[in-house]
């Protein structure tokens, strides 16, 4: 191996941001960069990081899919018996980091988290695939299990019992709303001179936009 990981680097020069050409709502900002993401045919471009800390402030980051979003904010979901589950319960703050490499982009999100309604979780539910749906009674997530072969014989057990019927949706399972108070958008730019604009959400429901340095 020639190089070092402290020598892998890469400079940015797709494109700059301004506070001249984005829109005032960050919501519709963030559509117009997500649509571009998609039109690119970024692998996964709802992959996100979603941090979360427990009350005494240890964090833990993870993975997941982002699977709506609009001005009530941006919807996962997740069995509430997780491990992010339980930290959420305890401290609903989280932080979103979306990574579109071959764009040069990052968007950070930061806010408080709810539950969404039964009707939004139910709905969600009810679209997924017959395993997915069969995936969220088995799967006890986060806790520590004694091999695969459990997994495989919960699976049997589930198909069986649900085999030419509707899969109810799990009381422990559904979706988790990240209503962000600040949200900003990252540019890659040369010379690591990035540009970096934050909103942030005022009093009366209006953003305000302001440049940060890289």
């Amino acid at each position: 191996m020639d190089k070092t990981v402290a020598d892998l680097r890469k400079d940015y020069t797709l494109e700059s941001l301004s506070e001249l050409e984005v829109d005032l709502n960050p919501f519709i900002q963030f559509k117009k960069w997500f649509e571009q993401a998609l039109a690119a045919q970024l692998p996964e471009p709802n992959a996100m990081t979603v941090a979360t800390a427990t009350p005494d402030g240890k964090p833990s980051a993870r993975m997941l899919l982002l699977k709506d979003f609009n001005e009530r904010g941006f919807v996962l979901f997740t069995n509430y018996n997780s491990h992010k589950g339980q930290e959420l319960a305890e401290n609903p703050q989280a932080a979103l980091v979306f990574w579109w490499a071959e764009l040069e982009r990052q968007v950070r999100i930061y806010g408080y988290v709810e539950k969404v309604s039964q009707t939004e979780s139910d709905q969600y539910f009810e679209s997924r695939p017959t395993k997915s749906r069969l995936g969220a009674w088995i799967s006890n997530q986060s806790e520590v299990i004694e091999s695969r072969e459990v997994l495989e014989r919960r699976l049997q057990e589930f198909h069986s019992k649900y085999e030419n019927l509707e899969i109810p949706r799990p009381p422990h399972w559904g979706g988790l709303r990240v209503i962000p108070t600040k949200i900003e958008f990252w540019q890659g730019r040369p010379s690591r001179l990035h540009d970096r604009l934050l909103y942030s959400r005022l009093d009366n429901g209006n953003w305000k936009i302001e440049r940060l340095s890289p």
